[in-house]
This record gives structure tokens, sequence and C-alpha cells, in this order.
């Protein structure tokens, strides 16, 4: 039968082609075309055959050709005809298709709608045929049936696409789907339809099958929605992202219906979608503007929804494209340093954490797109690099005067802008880290800006490389070429430059790793050949030489020997061997002189120094371990060992004999730097003082408590101490600030803390005899303390010390916990009061003790913040030796609290005559810094603040230092606690019933809250205090109404939860101002005296109203968006503005006004009586309008206020200025009663001076015709 109708088909006869065709029957019909379509040949003529025997403009022929669609839709999606065939088949019935009558389209179209919710589609080959069925349907006129009703063709498509949307997709399809739907006209609308149900689908499909469909979509994007498609997929990833977080965390999932996705697998899969979405934006640019335009209307809302590590790995893909990339860097920069002063608001604020629970940290976010990056992500890294860069360079450190840089590497950084530019480095590391290829370019671009910006800092760069160094040191070796630039170049840089760089880049090798034996030592010696060379050079080179020689020794006891033998002659080139010769060094060896100026040529102290530290080194280890191997050796090496003690016994015999006279030293002595005999003294004193030093060290160390060495020891501080006092008393007189700094102690760390401990705490009877000599010198105790002071003080600022291990941060640690042990029993063990006579001159040791304990408590929280609970539990003696497993640091910090407390309500229970104000101070600083590591939400931090507050109320301080650290103490307790709008309410009150009213008839009722606020104190500095106080309250107030408006216009699913959250911040902000309202009601009565008070309240009422009118503002707009009423809470709130401040601020303006007239007309008086005085007066008068400047500016945000009222009013029906009354001081109405009384004084005045008018008149008359002059411009 096939054959017959081929060949009638090529007969060109159609009436008996039509009669063939209308003999057969339906299935006959489908089975022929099946059976032809199987074979393989002449599929297509046998359909167009068919087609030609069944015109259009007969019903039977659109009919047959229905049979024909219907029957061939599941034959080419069955799967048993070659693709090539299907091709064809289709091809031919699109073709075709675009002559069927419009309600055989709608039907053909209905089936195949049928079809894909029955997930009967295999290949989706015949979607190719429903995308044209459905253009050719929308662009019918002819009117369809559509249930009761009847369609056009657009409308019947319309609904077709919003049925096959509604309904179930199979998983299979729905790439085949969305490749579809790019060959329909879709409208906007429809285009939603689709794109929203293909992105629900993303979550039935396998993880793999994702990147092809997103492609598709993307290209769909083309027709619109191009903020859905992004949106979808940005937040599909990110809800994986947080799905895999969750599992990781909880390996043991209790929903068994949840299977865990691969790792490796989602970051492949995340990286190819990243990849095809950067590709897509190659062809259609707005797709990428698009994106930057989602993500910032998004971070504006939620920075948490906008910025997830796949939306910042996708930025950073395209930002490789260099049209997007400053537009992306300008807002990935600004969504980090936003997201830093979020967090430094809600980490400062209890209230603001109360109302965001959950933090957002952008940092860790992008350092995890660092770790995802690591999974074949190469497209992200160079994004990576080109923003640390970025970071370190918007954000470096800033120059200070003086050429210091403001942000060193210590310590931690708490401004936005420091933590971006850690953030940067941060990133660079990591990245460096992670991917291998791109080191070397980093390492580059590292060194290229430390040459490049040598007039800026550049610690942040040379920290950055340090590290870089540490983590890969063969980086040096692939780039060594511009390590080498690196160097030529250094005679250009600044001297810290150098140093940082060569201290990062030192390679250091170790000599026992490899090569045999005698390579190694060849290789020492080579080194030590160097090292012995550099004895003759300048004393900057010499001092660096001794200084390392002790971490050379330590590292390399093989070259012990040689360095003690280097050590020993150099030394004899100084010493006096001479038993009785005094003194027992050439102190002229160790100058030279050029002209007229005086060098230091060998710094003597600094090379005895090496000599005591590396001779105990070598007591204490080599000589130790070295057993009887070589007799011969041991026998030379004895010799040496024995040169030096006896050297060093008969310098410190000597030295203790030796008068300031036998060193050209005395009292009499010029010591001025500005003459060459002054610095010469100076030098010879530095190094005495040094040489003392060292010797007390030696001889403490080898004396084990022998009562001749330690007064010894006494002795050689007798000599150090008469040179220090002269020192001291030259620079007094001279008033040279560097004769006022203290001169570096030689003293080791290490020696020190165990100085002390013997000092203060051995109690040993053995040794209580030896001990005796040293406790007997108040002014040995005070040297000891105040060295101890200076070594944590140099920690403080460099992160290490001198000496031996000072950069070792294990040893320094240890070290510091010694010191503050004895440090803290001393002090609290034997009050300041109770301390024996002689603190006079200077501070008393208790005092000094304080200073230290405080300044360590900074360090600690500093350096070793790691480290605070073994440093807590080291300071605990009752259980020092206890396990530090499970270390409570709050309960160890309330402990240590406890014991300064004592000491504190010690201070203030004692007459006035004992209360030391700058002990007081002291411990106070020492109470704030220890609150930092306690809880906030445990009971010792309660228990501490209530302490605080009960202090505050208790004593009636006068002491202004003190008053203003206890109530800053209060305050930074208080605001971790809860807001302190309240606490400010109370103290306001004191403040007016303290200073009285502006209306001198008033009497304030005195209700006194706070002891501390007395006449002394209220103002300025309580109420200055509080108005900086309010000042934070409004910043936190401004920064949740700016987040009111971003909550706002939030039009998302999740608009529910945004308007509860909407809700509660509306709450807070309206509660938080109504009190703070209430506090200004309070001061803007005051009767505050004229100067910083006045000029700060003004100032601070000024923020009041601006951030009044912005909450009007958001209300306004949240009028114009939705219908909702304003709050009541918001009536009473401007009620209160209206009956509690803007009438009193009218008044204190008046107030300001009169004291500021009193003080001019007070000035004017004294111009009459002395005309010398005119200098005097303008500064008055400048100070007047100093004082009155704010003054405007508040009226006008008064009325700005006002203004924005009204328009509120008329937004929400509500009449809000009922409770606002009009000012007496801007009402400018004509007073008539006042103006008829001005003009009766005035024609009394002209009756009197009749006379005089007629002559006049004529002139009168004159300048009435003629135009007023113009009035003269004053001079400024």
């Amino acid at each position: 039968m096939a054959q017959r109708i081929l060949a009638l088909a090529a007969e060109e006869v159609p009436e008996r082609l039509q009669e063939a065709l209308q003999s057969l029957g339906e299935g006959e019909l489908g089975d022929m075309v099946t059976k032809q379509a199987l074979k393989g040949r002449e599929t297509a003529a046998l359909l167009r055959g068919i087609f030609k025997g069944s015109p259009c403009s007969q019903q039977n022929g659109v009919l047959r050709r229905l049979q024909v669609y219907k029957h061939c839709i599941p034959l080419v999606e069955s799967g048993d005809l070659h693709l090539g065939k299907v091709s064809e088949i289709i091809g031919l019935l699109m073709l075709e298709s675009r002559q069927l009558p419009g309600h055989a389209l709608a039907e053909l179209a209905t089936l195949f709608v049928d079809v894909i919710k029955g997930g009967s589609l295999s290949n989706g080959k015949s979607l190719e045929l429903f995308s044209t069925v459905l253009t050719a349907l929308a662009s019918s006129n002819e009117s369809l049936a559509y249930g009761k009703g009847e369609l056009n063709g657009e409308d019947f498509k319309k609904q077709l696409i919003n049925t096959l949307c509604s309904s179930k997709w199979d998983p299979r399809s729905v790439i085949h789907l969305a490749n579809m739907f790019r060959d329909i006209p879709l409208s906007g609308e429809e285009l939603q339809f689709v794109v929203e149900k293909i992105l629900r689908m993303f979550s039935k499909l396998d993880l793999q099958e994702i990147p092809p469909l997103v492609y598709q979509l993307l290209l769909l994007s083309a027709k619109g929605s191009k903020k859905t498609v992004l949106e979808g997929i940005i937040s599909f990833f990110d809800q994986l992202d947080k799905r895999q977080k969750e599992e990781q965390r909880v390996p043991q999932s209790v929903d068994l219906e949840v299977t865990t996705m691969p790792l490796d697998q989602l970051r492949h899969v995340e990286g190819t979608v990243i990849l095809h979405i950067v590709s897509v934006m190659n062809l259609d640019q707005d797709l990428g503007e698009e994106l930057i335009r989602h993500l910032k209307a998004e971070q504006q809302k939620d920075p948490a929804r906008a910025l997830c590590p796949f939306s910042v790995a996708l930025l950073l893909s395209v930002a490789v494209k260099h049209r997007l990339q400053e537009q992306i860097f300008n807002f990935l920069k600004t969504s980090i340093t936003r997201s830093c002063k979020d967090l430094q608001f809600l980490q400062a604020s209890k209230f603001l954490q109360d109302l965001f629970p959950q933090q957002y940290d952008v940092t860790t976010v992008i350092l995890e797109v660092v770790k995802n990056s690591a999974f074949g992500w190469d497209h992200v890294t160079q994004g990576l690099v080109d923003l640390g860069f970025s970071l370190m360079e918007s954000y470096e450190p800033k120059k200070l005067f003086g050429g210091k840089a403001a942000d060193t590497s210590y310590g931690l950084s708490k401004m936005p802008a420091q933590q971006a530019g850690r953030l940067g480095a941060s990133i660079l590391l990591e990245t460096f880290k992670v991917h291998e290829p791109i080191r070397s370019d980093i390492l580059e671009q590292v060194l290229n800006r430390v040459l490049t910006k040598a007039a800026s800092p550049v610690s942040h760069y040379i920290d950055l490389l340090s590290n870089i160094v540490v983590s890969a040191p063969l980086v040096l070796q692939t780039s060594s070429s511009k390590v080498t630039e690196t160097f030529d170049n250094l005679s250009f840089l600044p001297i810290d430059t150098v140093q940082g760089l060569l201290r990062a880049v030192q390679v250091q090798a170790d000599v026992h790793a490899c090569y045999n034996s005698a390579a190694n030592e060849a290789f020492c010696l080579e080194i030590l050949g160097s090292l012995r060379r550099c004895l003759s050079q300048q004393a900057d080179v010499r001092l660096m030489l001794y200084e390392g020689f002790y971490d050379v020794l330590r590292r390399n006891s093989q070259l012990a020997s040689s360095i003690m033998e280097t050590l020993l002659s150099q030394l004899k080139q100084y010493y006096l061997p001479q038993p009785d010769l005094l003194p027992p060094l050439k102190l002229e060896g160790c100058i030279m002189a050029q002209g007229d100026q005086i060098f230091l040529q060998e710094p003597l102290a600094h090379l005895l120094c090496c000599i005591q530290h590396c001779l105990a080194w070598y007591k204490s280890t080599v000589h130790l371990c070295q057993g009887a191997e070589d007799d011969e050796e041991e026998k030379e090496d004895v010799g040496f060992e024995q040169n030096f003690e006896d050297m060093l016994e008969s310098v410190t015999r000597r030295m203790i004999k030796s008068e300031l006279e036998d060193f050209e030293l005395d009292k009499s002595a010029d010591f001025s730097l500005s003459s060459g005999v002054g610095v010469k003294n100076n030098i010879y004193a530095i190094q005495v003082m040094g040489i003392c030093e060292v010797l007390i060290e030696y001889n403490f160390s080898i004396g084990n408590f022998s009562k001749n060495k330690f007064e010894d020891v006494l002795g050689l501080f007798t000599c150090y101490n008469k040179l220090s006092e002269i020192l001291k008393e030259k620079a007094g007189k001279n008033k040279s600030t560097l004769g006022n700094k203290t001169a570096r102690s030689f003293l080791s760390m290490g020696f020190v803390s165990t100085l002390l401990t013997a000092l203060f705490r051995d109690n040993a009877q053995s040794h209580e005899e030896s001990l005796a000599v040293l406790r007997s010198s108040t002014e040995f105790l005070r040297y000891a303390v105040s060295v101890a002071l200076q070594k944590v003080q140099q920690l403080e600022e460099t992160g290490q010390t001198d000496g031996p291990d000072g950069q070792n941060p294990e040893k320094i640690f240890q070290n510091l916990c010694k010191i503050t042990r004895v440090l803290l029993w001393k002090y609290t063990t034997i009050p300041t009061v109770f301390e024996e006579p002689g603190k006079k001159k200077g501070k008393s040791i208790s005092l000094l003790c304080l200073e230290g304990l405080l300044r360590i408590f900074n360090t600690v929280q500093q350096l070793y913040t790691v480290r605070i609970p073994q440093f807590l539990q080291a300071l605990d003696i009752t259980d020092g030796d206890a396990e530090e497993t499970d270390i409570n640091v709050t309960e160890k910090a309330a402990f240590q609290i406890r014991q300064f407390q004592r000491s504190l309500v010690n201070q203030f229970s004692s007459p006035e005559d004992d209360f030391n104000s700058k002990e007081a101070q002291s411990l106070i600083t020492v109470l704030s810094t220890l609150s930092k590591l306690l809880d906030p939400a445990s009971q010792q931090f309660l228990q501490f603040l209530t302490w605080t507050a009960k202090v505050c109320k208790e004593n009636a301080l006068e002491d202004i230092a003190c008053c203003k650290g206890l109530l800053s103490l209060l305050f930074s307790l208080h605001v971790l606690y809860k807001s302190p709008v309240s606490l400010l309410r109370e103290l306001a009150q004191d403040i007016h019933a303290c200073l009285g009213d502006i209306d001198q008839d008033i009497e304030v009722e005195s209700q006194s809250h706070f002891a501390i606020v007395n006449a002394k104190t209220a103002a300025p500095t309580v109420c200055l205090l509080v108005l900086s106080q309010a000042d934070k309250v409004l910043e936190e107030v401004d920064w949740l109404i700016k987040k009111l408006t971003s909550l706002g216009s939030d039009t998302s699913e999740d608009s529910s939860q945004a308007s509860n959250q909407t809700q509660a911040l509306e709450k807070g902000v309206i509660l938080q101002l109504g009190t703070l309202l209430t506090v200004y009601h309070e001061l803007v009565q005051t009767a505050l005296p004229a100067g910083s008070c006045v000029d700060t309240l003004l100032r601070s009422l000024s923020k009041t109203y601006a951030i009044l009118t912005s909450l009007i503002k958001h209300y306004i707009q949240a009028c114009r968006s939705t219908s909702n009423t304003i709050p009541g809470r918001l009536e009473k709130l401007v009620k209160l503005s209206g009956s509690h401040l803007t009438p009193q601020c009218y008044s204190f303006i008046t107030y300001v006004q009169n004291i500021h007239s009193e003080s001019l007309s007070f000035a004017e008086e004294k111009k009459r009586k002395k005309e010398d005085e005119a200098a005097a007066i303008s500064t008055v008068m400048a100070k007047v309008l100093r004082d009155t400047k704010p003054i405007p500016n508040l009226i006008f945000a008064i009325e700005q206020y006002e203004k924005f009222l009204i328009h509120l009013s008329k937004k929400s029906k509500v009449n809000l200025m009922q409770y606002m009354k009009l000012s007496t001081s801007r009402d400018f109405r004509i007073n008539a009663s006042m103006l008829d009384s001005a003009l009766q004084e005035r024609n009394t005045r002209d009756a009197e001076n009749e006379p005089d008018n007629d002559q006049s008149s004529t002139a009168e008359q004159t300048d009435e015709n003629q135009e007023p002059k113009k009035k003269r411009q004053r001079k400024k």
C-alpha cells in the first residue's frame, strides 16, 4: 500500500491519491508509516504523499493529517528509529504544521501537553515540533474552544503554557523543555512562569544534570527574567552549600532520606556552572550588569543572601573581564567594610545582638571561596589574587606624623579598614598555599609593591612575604631573578623596609641535615670566618653580631669553641689584666673621633653581655655533654672557660671599687649632647651602666645564693645607680626628652623573672641570709621591678625583647607568666600604704607592680590571645599544676578581678590624705582590661557590673580622672548586658539636680542615684561622658533605621518574616529614642556652664532631631508602599518630642544666648575701663561665636523634623502636628500693641525736636523721591 501511495503521489493526480488514502483506516495508516520508518526507506516521501492527498481545505484531510501527527510523535519518542530518520520526520512535520488550521493546532498542542505531563518523552526530539506548533498557534486569529468559552490563538497558547508549568515534569525531559522554550515567543509573564518552573525542577535533578540545564536557562534568559534566573541559581547553590556544611557538622544525620552528596562532586558542578555563566556573559553583556545590580540590591536587604561562597566565586570569575572588574571590586570592598562595621556594632551592643541573633561575616565567606577553589576552580584564582592586592592597597596602614605606620602587625585590628586590609593578606596567603601554579606570580607582585611603595608603609606586605616564605621556602628559588632584582635595589629603600625584607626572606640552612660531617664543618668555618670579619666593622654591625652569636651557638654547638675563642680575643683588646688597675676596661678604645664628632666604635657592654650568655649556655649544655671523649680538647676548653671566669671576676671586683672619677664621670661632668665632650661622657656612662648590669646578672647567676656574691651584686648596682641618678638629674636640668628616657636594660627577660621571684617569693630558709642583702635596698627592688616594666613595654610595642630567647614566643610567654605571678603577689599582698618609707623618690614599688600588671594584661590580650587560658592558669597559685584540658577563662579572670576590686575599695575607703589618684586610675584600667575576658552571658559578668554600679552609686568621688574611668567602665559593661538608656536617664537627672535648672526660680527635686555625680564632677566630666554614650546609642539607632529602610524594600517570598523583623526593629528604635528624649529633657533644663558641655549638647540635639527625621521618612515610605497605619508607639514618641523636648530646646537656646550676652557685656565694661584689653575682648567674642554656632543647625533640624511630620500626617491621615507647639523663638508675627507703643514713643521724640523739622523738610522731600541707599557691605 505504501508503494501505491508513493506511486500515486508521483502521478500528480490528487483525486486518485485522496481515494486511496480514504480507503485506509486509522490503524492501517499508522502501521504503514511505522513499517516504512522502521525499514528506513522513503519515509519522508510517504509522509509528503499522505499530506499531498490530505489537503487542509477538506475536513477529512485535516483529520488525516492530525492522525499522522498523533502517530509520529510517539514513534519518534520510542527510540526505535535512527536519529537521522527522526530528524527527517520532525523536519517535515514542522514544515507542514504551518498549514494546519487553528483548531487542529490547538488539539495538537494539547496532545503535546498531555505527553509531557505523562512523562512519555524520551529523547525530546518531538519538542522541536511542539515549539513550532505553539508559535503557529499564537499567530492564529481563529476563535478556539477552551472549556466552556472561546479564546484566540495567543490566549490559548498562554493557557497551555500556564497548564504546562503547573503540571508535573519528568526530570529527564527538563533540559529538552528548557531548550524548547527558547524557540517559542513568550511574553514577560509567560517567561517568568517558565523560568520559575525550571528553577523549581533543580532540586529534582541529579547534580550532574544541573550544569547543562543552567546553560539552557541562561540562553533562555536572553528573552528576559535575567534577575530571576541569576537569583534562582545562586540561591540553589547557596542552599546546597549550607546542607553540605550541616552534614559535615553532624555526620550521623537523623534524616535518613537526605542522601549525602560528595563534596568534590558538588564543587566540580559549581565550578562548571560558574564557567557556563561567564561564557554566556561573554555573549550577553547585560547579564553581567544584571548580576551586579541584583547582588547590590540583595546586599542592601540581606548581606548573607547576597554574598554566599557561590556568588562571591561567580563575581571573582566575572571580574577577570576587565570591563566589570572595577565595579565588582568596588562592590566587594564596600561589602567587606560594611560587614566589618556591622560586626563591630553588633559585638559592642547587647541591644543590637538581641535584635540580630545571627551575625554575618563576609570575611569567612571569602576565605571559604579560597578553600573551595582548590577543587579545580582555576577561573576564580586570578580574581582572588586581584581582590587580595586591591584590599591591601585600598586599606594599607596610614603613615603617622614622624613616619611610623599607624597599624603594626602586633595585636588585633579594631577598625573595619584594618580588618579589610588583613583580609586581603589572608586571601593572598591562603591562595598561595592552595594554588601552586600562581605562587611565583603572588611573590613577584608582593616584591614589586615593596620596591615601588617605598614612600608608604609596607609592613603589611613584608608580613605577608614572611608568611609566604615560611609556608613554601622553595618559592624563592623559583623566583630567584625577582629576589635578586629586589636585593639590587635595597640601597634605595628605607632602613625599616630593608630590615623587614631581609628578615622575611632569610633562608636558614640546617647544616646537620645533609652532606658529610667534613662538608658541614667546612661550611660552618666559612660562616664563622665571615662573622669574624664583622668584628672590624662599625658599631652597629658589631652590635648585631653580638646579639646574634648566642642563637648561632645554641643552634650549632660544634661552633662553641671557635665562637668562645673569638669572643675571648675580642675582649682582651679592652681588658686591663693588672689586678689593682682601675677601671678594669679601656673605655677610650671604645670610641672613635671624626673631626668634632664622637662615635661609639665598640659596644663593650654588648660584648660582655654576649660573653656572659654564651658562657652560661656553654657551661649548662656543652660542658655537661662532653664527657671524656677528648681529654686534650677538654683541657683547651676548660682553659678559655677559666679565662672568662677569672676576667669577669676581676672586672666585677674592680668595678665595685671604682669611683665615677675613674671613668672620668662625676656630677660636674658635661653630659649635654651638643658638645663632643658631652657625647663622649654619655657614651661612657651608658657603657658603664651596661657593664654593671651584665655583671649583676652574671654574679647573681653563678652566685648560688652566696651572701658575698649578692653583696657584689649590690655593689655593682650602687655604681649603676649613681650614674643613673646623675643622668636623670642632668636630663632634668637640660629639659631634654632624650635624656628622660631610661637607657634600655641589658638584663635578659629570663633573668628578670628569676630575680623578681627570688626577691619577693623565695621563702627558702637557706637563701634568707643572702637575699636579705638585696632586699635591704629599696632602690634595688624598685630597679628590678622597673626593668621588668621596661621589658614588658618593649614586648608590647615590638612583639619581642632584647637578650637570649627574646624572639622565642614560648620562652617569652613562660617568663611573662613568672613575672606576672610575682608582681601580682607583691601588689595584692603588700598594699602601697604599708610600703616602707623612701617612696617619695619616684613611684612606689607597688605602683610600679600595678603598672607592670596593666601592661602585661594588655600585651597578653594582644599577642597571646589563644593562650589566655594557660596564662590565667599560671597565675592561679592554688592549682598551678592542674590539667590544662578545660580551663574556664571567665572563672579565672573573675578571681583576678576580685583581688583588684578589694584594692580599689581599700583606696576609696582610705583617709583623704592617703588616697592615691594614680593608683586608683591604674586599678580601674586593670579592671577594665580584665573585664574583656569575662563572658557577658556569665554570672560573674553580671556580678562585676552590679559591683561597678554600686561603687558609682555609693562613692562621692571628686577625683576627675577616677570618675571618668569608673563611668567609662560602667558604660562598657552595661552595653554588653543591656541598652544603657535607662542608666543615662538616671545620670542626667543627677546632673540636673546637681547643677540646678536654667530657670532660677525652679528648685529641682534632689533624687541622687549616683553619688559619683557631684558639684566637681557633674560638668563637664559626667555630662560629656553621658552625651558621648548617648551619641553611641544614636549611632546604633541610625544604623537600625538604615536596616529598617532596606528591609522595607524586600518583596521576596520571605516578606512575612521580614515584616516580623521590621516590627521588632521599629519597636526597639522607638523605645531607645523615647528614653533618650527623657535624657535630653533633663539636660536641656540643666544650668550647664558655657563651654564644651553646651556645645556638645547642642550638636547632640541636632543629631537626635536628624535621626527622628530619618524615622519619620521611613514611615512615610512605608505608608507609600503599603496601606499600614502608623503604630501607636510612634504617636507617643512624637507626642513626647513635642511636649518634653522641643519647647525645652528653645528655652535652652534662650538660656545659652543669655549667658553669652552676659559674657559679652562684661567684656564691654572692661573695654570701657581699659583700652589695652582689646585682644581679650576679641577672644571672648570669638568664643561666643564658636559656642553659638550649633544653634542655627539645631533650629533647622527641628524645623526639618516638623516638616516631615506634616508629610506623614497627610499620608497616614493622623494629625501628628497636634502635639507640636509653635515656639516663641520663631514667632515673627507683628505684635500690634508693641507697634503702637513704639510709634507713640517716636512721635513724642519728634515733637520735642520740632524746631529742626522745618530746616530738614526740604531734604526729607528730596529723599522721599530717591531710591534708598544701598547697604554698605561689612568688611570681613
